[in-house]
């Protein structure tokens, strides 16, 4: 019976990876023989209530590009008995652009030549194999990723700066465009030549610039050459027309399915990091009396919490115990435009520990941590000390009113 079954017909991979044939792409995409119980889920992240999309650029976005260049930056206009006009632009539909090439004009329902007026249209699309490298379409190897530090899965928080621990990065993955060439056909329509030269040198001053919506696409134009012409027909309609061709250097990146395929899981987070600190007293009994652990383990004794580990070796003195154990949080009495005072000096460091200095402590104005680069000095007077920052580098002056709170080896 099992020798007169149909044979099963191979999937869409199965076709695509016996055509490829390739040595060094066997392993890339998914495997073919996968299954629910091979796949390791666990690398898979949801998409639910998530509100990045993905980026998708397309003909009709380079389309739209030109579009809004013509009408908000070039803005074209005529004078026309003491008026000023705006001329329309059209995009050149198939049944547009017979009409034109067919009568010369583009005439209203009424059968009346419409002038002045702007119609393009595009006319071929070339791939720019100068620009980015693919081996195989339906396998991307080359992406573009843009990351988000903080997210719903690590929110901001002063603590975890405190404990110098690293949160995990959300990163979005999207595949690099396709990069090409497209032409585009142009015509301008004024009834006489000097409102034609007015709109030929505005858009020959926009030439070799980036045409598009700033808060889009923008794509690199330009335009070599324009044929001027009068056209008269029938001793009543004429016009004074203008053809050139805007050579577009654009990019593909299309909402396709087989582009999905070819970057599944496009999003990921990178390995959270802790940065452990080191404490130390000077025997276990110590540790007994201040409430510490109350086990040990050979030479040394050890207590985890979320962020750091207490360790205790035999040898260390009171003092370097209680100098190690010390974090105190002072504010500052006086603050200028960049300086800020506090009321405590410097904790002396007792041998045979490094002096103290400004690497012991931790700096913030009104919450927002100030980033060591920032800081140019922290000097001990004594009784007081001041801290001097770059407020070059910090990215604002301090005001008398700010709260600069100190944190580490206060006396």
């Amino acid at each position: 019976m099992t020798d007169r079954l149909k044979p099963i017909p191979k999937n869409q991979s199965e076709v695509t990876q016996a055509a490829l044939n390739i040595p060094y792409l066997a392993n890339q995409g998914t495997p073919i023989s996968e299954t629910a119980f091979s796949k390791n889920r666990g690398t898979d992240y949801s998409m639910k209530n998530d509100t990045v999309k993905d980026i998708s650029v397309g003909l009709e976005d380079i389309d739209n590009a030109i579009m809004y260049y013509f009408e908000n930056i070039i803005k074209p206009n005529v004078v026309q008995n003491g008026q000023q006009i705006e001329v329309p632009v059209l995009y050149g539909s198939p049944e547009r652009w017979k009409s034109v090439q067919a009568d010369g004009f583009y005439r209203d329902g009424s059968g009346r030549g419409m002038v002045p007026l702007i119609m393009f249209k595009r006319d071929n699309i070339e791939k720019n194999r100068s620009l980015g490298n693919k081996l195989d379409g339906n396998t991307t190897h080359l992406y573009q990723v843009v990351g988000s530090k903080y997210n719903s899965r690590n929110a901001y928080d002063a603590f975890d700066i405190l404990n110098n621990r690293e949160p995990s990065e959300q990163y979005y993955i999207s595949a690099v465009p396709d990069y090409v060439t497209l032409t585009y056909t142009c015509i301008v329509f004024t009834d006489f030549v000097e409102q034609n030269n007015k709109i030929v040198e505005a858009i020959q001053w926009a030439s070799d610039s980036y045409w598009g919506d700033p808060a889009r696409w923008k794509f690199r134009a330009s335009i070599d050459t324009f044929a001027t012409t009068t056209l008269l027909e029938n001793n009543t309609d004429r016009a004074a027309k203008s053809t050139f061709s805007i050579k577009v250097n654009g990019y593909i990146l299309p909402n396709s399915v087989n582009k999905s395929l070819a970057i599944a899981g496009s999003k990921f987070y990178t390995t959270s990091q802790v940065v452990f600190t080191m404490e130390t007293a000077d025997s276990i009994e110590t540790l007994r009396t201040s409430g510490g652990p109350k086990t040990a383990m050979g030479a040394a004794v050890g207590v985890a919490d979320s962020y750091n580990v207490n360790v205790t070796y035999n040898g260390v003195s009171e003092a370097a115990a209680t100098y190690l154990n010390t974090n105190k949080t002072v504010l500052a009495t006086t603050v200028t435009t960049s300086t800020a005072t506090f009321p405590n000096g410097f904790l002396a460091a007792p041998s045979p520990l490094p002096a103290t200095s400004v690497t012991n402590f931790t700096f913030f104005v009104n919450g927002q941590l100030i980033e060591p680069a920032a800081i140019t000095s922290f000097v001990n007077n004594g009784s007081t000390s001041t801290l001097i920052v770059n407020t070059t580098e910090l990215g604002f002056s301090l005001s008398a009113t700010d709260e600069v709170v100190g944190i580490g080896k206060f006396a």
